[in-house]
């Protein structure tokens, strides 16, 4: 049987993150719990600091196929190449919507293995489409 498993990306602005990655994986942002309107009502009511609520998010897959994506915020900003990416399913076709969304287009890459293109999300985390 298969482990289940999230995927955990450090962040300056979990929710703008999120909210990019749910736009471009087809994934929402996930919900607050039973019980609560929203995020920052959650965290009102369970004495967490104003300051503190953007400080994670997560995403998830609205027919919960796909793995969770987790973002927590961290004080440094990326400094190397990922060493984890996503190889992003979309097709080609997907490049300029997800550039509209605010990724940028590094290459486009074709040899023997296929035909890709690098992008950088609005953070600069690398990622690939095909």
């Amino acid at each position: 049987m298969a482990i289940g498993f999230q995927v955990t990306m450090d962040a300056a602005d979990p929710g703008k993150l999120a909210a990019f990655w749910a736009e471009a994986l087809g994934y929402v942002v996930q919900p607050p719990p039973p019980g609560f309107e929203s995020w920052e009502d959650f965290a009102v009511k369970n004495g967490i600091p104003f300051e503190s609520v953007n400080d994670y998010s997560a995403i998830i897959d609205p027919e919960g196929n796909g793995p969770r994506v987790f973002f927590q915020r961290v004080p440094e900003g990326k400094t190397a190449k990922n060493r984890l990416h996503l190889d992003v399913n979309a097709g080609l076709e997907a490049v300029d919507r997800l550039v509209s969304l605010g990724a940028t287009k590094v290459r486009e890459v074709e040899d023997g293995k296929g035909h890709w293109v690098v992008l950088l999300d609005p953070e600069g985390n690398e990622f690939c489409v095909q």
